[in-house]
């Protein structure tokens, strides 16, 4: 079998050296060459078309983050990032991920680091992952044009549905409803937080249901996610907090570390429980564990969407939810998916009502659930 080319971008000798190491013992991945800034990543990408990409954030000349994007506008490639575990990485690896890299791995102590060793098998398995993954290409960040924003400011905003004028990300948001009748819940892993970003930025502010979200991260990452989604959606986007009560037009994203549940709080208010129980297939948080916690809510209009991920994930619970009365289940389309997991999972098990594009998803929650 022909092994996957990877080729290493990193600034520093010692860390391109022990992630050569790390992989040269796997028959399934073969280095074919480094590079040590963003730059000279983007040419090597060029010239020797690898199947996968490592790629460290901070780096002289070009840093990882522009020479992703340049990447993905012109040679689209699998991208693994190589991210500190700290707020600061967090936040450049989020962006990273919104911008088309596939996956990321944290580099438990810091840029330079023996302990990389601890993540090889992590390593290993995203890189092949990623290899496998369906990247599409994505332009670089637009250039703002002085004419064309004056021609666009003297356009009138469409507004979307159940807008009430408040349709835009500046200034404070306005806190939702307590009082309401539907419940979107969304499940992803890999390709995630581009996913997200496109659903929930479909959404219009005064959207009369709340969201609850399970994103397959670590801790410190998802906090990062939230503030990059709610800066991008007309809705709140927040890292749910234990007892936090449950509102229209806010989605609520588990934490790393914890799975995150529904609960009732009196007739008709719910609040969010957070739970540090075991790992369910691996995760904390759990799509199914979320999904199953929707189960005893019938009274609540009920609609799941499992997206872009590997593994099954969330397949059961939302299976489980169709058979209680959901009303609507969805599946993003192979052809939108970064890795078809998690989806094709849910579509072979007969769960999914609705197999999507994920530039349709949103639109069709929108379409459904009435104010």
């Amino acid at each position: 079998m022909i092994p996957y080319r990877v080729l290493v971008v990193d600034d520093s000798i010692f860390m391109r050296k022990i992630i050569s190491d790390l992989l040269s013992g796997n028959p399934r991945l073969k280095v074919v060459d480094t590079a040590v800034n963003g730059a000279e990543a983007v040419e090597k990408v060029k010239q020797l078309k690898p199947d996968v990409v490592t790629m460290d954030v901070e780096m002289p000349v070009m840093d990882g983050l522009r020479a992703l994007q340049k990447i993905m506008a012109e040679h689209p490639t699998p991208v693994v990032m190589l991210s500190s575990l700290t707020q600061e990485g967090a936040a450049a690896t989020v962006k990273a991920l919104q911008s088309g890299a596939v996956d990321f791995i944290g580099k438990p102590s810091g840029s330079i680091s023996l302990d990389l060793y601890k993540v090889k098998l992590e390593l290993h398995q995203k890189l092949m992952a990623a290899a496998r993954s369906n990247v599409r290409p994505i332009g670089l960040p637009a250039q703002p044009d002085k004419k064309e924003s004056a021609v666009s400011a003297t356009k009138p905003a469409r507004r979307p549905p159940f807008s009430s004028g408040i349709g835009n990300t500046e200034g404070p948001k306005a806190e939702g409803r307590r009082h309401f009748s539907h419940l979107v819940a969304i499940g992803t892993s890999t390709g995630g937080p581009r996913a997200l970003q496109q659903v929930l930025s479909g959404f219009p502010a005064n959207f009369p249901a709340p969201i609850l979200i399970v994103q397959h991260m670590p801790p410190v990452f998802t906090s990062s996610l939230a503030r990059r989604l709610d800066s991008s959606s007309a809705i709140r986007v927040v890292e749910a907090e234990d007892g936090m009560t449950v509102r229209s037009g806010t989605a609520y994203i588990a934490p790393g570390g914890y799975h995150l549940l529904l609960q009732r709080e009196g007739a008709d208010q719910y609040r969010t429980r957070l739970s540090a129980e075991g790992t369910r297939s691996g995760h904390r948080p759990s799509v199914d564990v979320l999904f199953e916690s929707l189960l005893p809510f019938k009274e609540l209009k009920r609609h799941a969407v499992l997206m872009t991920g590997m593994g099954s994930d969330g397949a059961a619970g939302m299976l489980a939810l169709k058979q209680a009365g959901a009303v609507t289940t969805i599946a993003e389309a192979e052809e939108t998916c970064v890795v078809y997991g998690m989806p094709r999972a849910a579509v072979e098990r007969g769960a999914a009502m609705h197999i999507l594009p994920q530039q349709h998803i949103s639109g069709k929650l929108v379409q459904l659930i009435e104010t």
